[in-house]
């Protein structure tokens, strides 16, 4: 009979999310906002402010919406104008 094996990652996920999921998704939330902030920052500081203001609010409604195409379609949009 043989044995099923686990790598050691999924195992230390599985016992970490059985244990304890607030803390998880503390922890998840926590880095992304983070993230979240860091880029948009990043974004204000290298393109226009009318730019950046799109890409802003781009970014918020392609999480409200689940929809990461939003966003990209805003960044295509600035590249397509810069070669214009």
């Amino acid at each position: 009979m043989q044995k099923k094996t686990k790598s050691l990652l999924t195992e230390l996920d599985d016992l970490f999310l059985s244990k304890d999921k607030t803390h998880f998704v503390e922890s998840k939330a926590t880095n992304l906002i983070q993230s979240a902030i860091n880029l948009l920052t990043f974004i204000k500081e290298n393109f226009t402010r009318d730019e950046a203001d799109e890409l802003e609010r781009r970014l918020i409604n392609s999480i409200r919406a689940h929809d990461g195409s939003k966003f990209t379609r805003g960044i295509k949009r600035i590249k397509n104008k810069g070669t214009e």
